[in-house]
């Protein structure tokens, strides 16, 4: 049987040569979808583009006085809709287009792709809409619903290629399937700080270093803010989302959540920046991650 190749390649162009600037983004010879992101300040050129005329979705995105926003919306010609919302929102600066270089999307498709973004968005809580609702799914056959399902899997992995990360899971155990984690080779750790009797566990799976529901963390952020942390920020951005939540003198995990770093996930627990690899020891032993991760490197000689 010949081994099944996961890989995935996205095309990003920019297209005045500029990092900053208008961008398109594909995925060759996978998807029929492109998507196009630009400032507001280049949104003139943008709308004079082909695709921009095409029927698809888009996304809005910005800042208001309570912090980043975002609008999901659908066109039959997508220029049309950013007009409107050029004289009547104020507050994004950012679109991203996102159509098919075929004529395989028509309105039920789009009204299809707007309200399972939209429904995405609201589960995972990681900003606020400007939706007033979520709209309803249209009747689309089973195929028609299997091709979306389909066109919005490139879109959800397109985005964060684009710096677009609100609809990326909150968990890194949320992407694998649970009927495949007892598979998985895990290696636990957990993390005390007595002094203010907190205690937490993780779990080293497949890459993803998972803290653990209910694992404890400081009540606030007391750590360095006078650089903006990116630490700091991702525990604000944690009780935002009610993955950290109230409890006691504490906070509390309300579900796994899979970070990055020992480190980013040490300093989140403690509140403050923390040496995670230090910090974290293999459970029941008094071996530092760092000392197990060692032995783990030595293995490879």
């Amino acid at each position: 049987m010949t081994e099944t190749n996961k890989g995935r390649s996205i095309e990003l162009f920019f297209i005045d040569g500029r990092p900053d600037g208008m961008l398109t983004a594909i995925v060759p010879f996978q998807w029929t979808g492109h998507a196009l992101m630009t400032s507001r300040n280049q949104i003139a050129d943008a709308l004079k583009r082909r695709e921009a005329k095409r029927t698809g979705v888009y996304i809005l995105m910005g800042e208001n006085d309570e912090g980043p926003v975002a609008y999901v919306g659908e066109g039959e010609d997508i220029s049309e809709r950013i007009k409107s919302h050029a004289q009547n929102k104020d507050w994004w600066d950012k679109a991203v287009l996102i159509t098919s270089n075929g004529e395989d999307l028509n309105k039920a498709h789009i009204k299809y792709l707007e309200s399972r973004l939209v429904e995405l968005a609201r589960s995972l809580n990681k900003i606020d809409l400007e939706n007033g609702n979520t709209p309803p799914r249209p009747s689309l056959s089973e195929s028609a619903r299997a091709n979306m399902e389909g066109f919005l899997d490139n879109i959800l992995m397109v985005l964060p290629a684009l710096r677009i990360d609100f609809l990326l899971p909150n968990t890194g155990a949320a992407k694998k399937k649970e009927e495949n984690l007892s598979t998985l080779e895990e290696v636990v750790f957990e993390l005390r700080t007595p002094k203010h009797k907190i205690e937490a566990i993780a779990k080293l799976v497949d890459g993803d270093f998972i803290v653990q529901k209910g694992s404890m963390a400081r009540q606030e952020w007391v750590g360095d803010t006078s650089k903006k942390s990116s630490y700091g920020k991702l525990f604000s951005e944690l009780v935002q989302q009610g993955i950290l939540v109230q409890s006691g003198e504490h906070r509390i995990f309300a579900e796994d959540y899979s970070f990055n770093s020992t480190s980013a996930a040490g300093a989140v627990i403690n509140g403050r920046s923390t040496a995670g690899p230090i910090a974290w020891k293999l459970k029941g032993t008094n071996k530092t991650y760092k000392e197990w991760e060692q032995e783990q490197l030595e293995q490879t000689d």
